[in-house]
């Protein structure tokens, strides 16, 4: 039997077979999303559809075969495999896209963050479509014997066929490529492994720009005199995780999930969009005053920001943070990493409740005497473990989806468990309303909410959030964003508060509002500063 396989079992028939699996058994959601966009309905589109595995095929194979030539091919083999099976297993389980903003959302989340992705059907289907093919090929690679000269002359031989195969079919069907990959760009990060391969590349030339020199950014920046006489102006700003406008009820959701902000008199904008998808690009966009159309995430790596020019105008700012790090946009102001403190009964498994973010705070504020921003960097809603975002006694609507194969829960149990996600956020947001009235006699005080992206809950089959801003679904990007300001502020700046909710109702904002309105809140006067976006800018004087 083992001289028997000896005989067949050559490396291009090894090669060939790891090309042929790859292409068919790891990357279903491809072929699923052509034969959506293509709709084969003739021959010739028939034809053109059935000539897509065939060209994965030979291009896996022409790899393969180079990488023979060296002794590489087992290697890259392993890594193609390993590849494929992880793209596919997110695709097919969360509807993700693998692309740049993946890998760096894969960079930058934390350990916690991580775990919570792994459950038993992720490890079965490793073992099953990475693991077993492996150790299989490991085995059958063992069994072959070939000297080098037939090893070389193989690759020669099978890449000529590899090559002539792929352009006939490119050259037959060259028309029918170009249109489909130019008007659905997003299909080719379907295709594994090449998918995964272009997007760690992508965020590894991205990566070099952030050692690049720092471009300084509103040098001209000062306070204006009406906020540098009285009382000190104390602000908060709460950067929600995760939360989507949806399932907020001060925005006219079925269920009143924010009682509590409902009662403080806060102004709710709810028509909100994101700047991204993710909270890399969209923590980073909101912080960099480009704005979504104009946002350039290399520029933003190396040139300063929001709370560098707040800090440069004199402020005290402080960056307070439970959500694995801001992506550059504290970089070089105060900052506490609220889950290194790991304090019993608000910290559990290296993730915290977000009420951590008020420890020890008031002890920050009395400390104060001059115009102090506080942020806090919040987990809000970060699935998929949407059940550990909240303490039992938030555990309001039943029952919930109480594990992380969300996508394996009811609909029902998924809602609620996210709304209860929302109640806590509610009853945080109030926390730092009632911290800011506690302060009033010695600041005058005001808050900010405004969360970094949405969330997808199976709406059409799509889970958690990253999808390319251009087909993302509109739970991934519209946001809540509420201003609260004390009567104070509201008397001491002339802010005409009946006219922020007129306006609220009626205005189309964005995370590019974020950047003119906190500078507008401290009166910090710079060429940088957009009056127009600042929310605040038609209401004052008109008391």
């Amino acid at each position: 039997m083992k001289n028997w396989l000896m005989t067949r079992l050559t490396h291009p028939v090894l090669n060939a077979l790891t090309a042929a699996a790859i292409t068919l058994c790891l990357n279903i959601p491809f072929f699923e999303q052509a034969y959506n966009l293509v709709h084969p309905d003739k021959s010739h589109t028939w034809l053109f559809l059935l000539s897509m595995p065939w060209v994965s095929f030979f291009v896996l194979f022409s790899i393969l075969m180079v990488a023979e030539v060296v002794w590489l091919a087992f290697p890259v083999a392993i890594l193609f495999i390993l590849l494929a099976s992880s793209a596919q297993y997110f695709i097919s389980s969360y509807r993700i896209i693998v692309d740049r903003t993946m890998v760096a959302n894969m960079a930058n989340t934390t350990a916690a963050e991580s775990f919570a992705l792994v459950t038993p059907q992720m490890i079965g289907y490793f073992i099953l479509t990475a693991v077993i093919p492996i150790i299989v090929l490991f085995v059958a690679r063992r069994l072959t014997r070939q000297s080098t000269l037939q090893r070389i002359s193989y690759a020669l031989i099978t890449l000529l066929i590899s090559c002539a195969g792929t352009y006939l079919i490119s050259n037959s069907f060259y028309k029918d490529y170009a249109s489909l990959f130019r008007n659905n760009r997003e299909l080719i990060t379907y295709l594994s492994p090449s998918n995964s391969i272009a997007a760690a590349l992508s965020w590894y030339k991205h990566e070099r720009t952030a050692n690049l020199p720092l471009i300084r950014f509103g040098e001209d920046a000062h306070q204006a005199a009406a906020h540098l006489g009285g009382k000190p102006t104390l602000t908060i700003l709460i950067v929600g995780e995760t939360t989507r406008a949806q399932d907020v009820g001060l925005g006219g959701y079925q269920r009143q999930t924010t009682p509590l902000l409902a009662k403080d008199d806060v102004v709710y904008y709810p028509n909100t969009l994101s700047c991204g998808t993710s909270t890399a690009v969209s923590v980073p966009c909101m912080f960099s005053g480009m704005g979504h159309d104009h946002y350039n995430d290399k520029l933003a790596n190396h040139r300063e920001g929001l709370l560098d020019i707040v800090q440069r105008a004199g402020i005290n700012v402080l960056w307070r943070e439970n959500d694995g790090g801001c992506k550059g946009a504290c970089s070089r102001v105060p900052t506490e990493e609220m889950t290194s403190q790991n304090l019993s009964g608000m910290c559990i498994d290296g993730e915290c409740y977000d009420h951590v973010l008020f420890h020890h705070l008031q002890g920050y504020i009395d400390k104060q005497t001059g115009n102090t921003l506080i942020v806090l960097h919040t987990i809000g809603s970060h699935g998929p473990t949407y059940n550990h975002r909240y303490p039992d006694a938030f555990k309001y609507y039943t029952p919930t989806c109480d594990t992380n194969e969300v996508q394996h829960c009811s609909t029902e149990q998924l809602v609620n468990t996210y709304d209860n996600t929302i109640r806590y956020m509610d009853a945080m947001v109030d926390q730092g309303i009632q911290l800011l009235q506690a302060n009033s006699q010695r600041f005058t005080t005001s808050l900010v909410y405004l969360s970094d992206h949405g969330e997808s809950l199976g709406e059409d089959g799509v889970y958690l959030h990253g999808l390319p801003y251009m087909i993302a679904p509109i739970q991934q990007k519209h946001v809540p964003l509420l201003i609260w300001l004390s009567e104070d502020y509201q008397q001491r700046y002339a802010i005409d508060k009946k006219c922020m909710i007129d306006q609220a109702k009626l205005m189309q904002t964005s995370q590019d509002n974020l950047f003119p309105t906190v500078l507008g809140l401290f009166g910090v006067q710079t060429r940088e500063y957009q009056p127009q976006l600042d929310l605040l800018t038609h209401c004052r004087g008109r008391q």
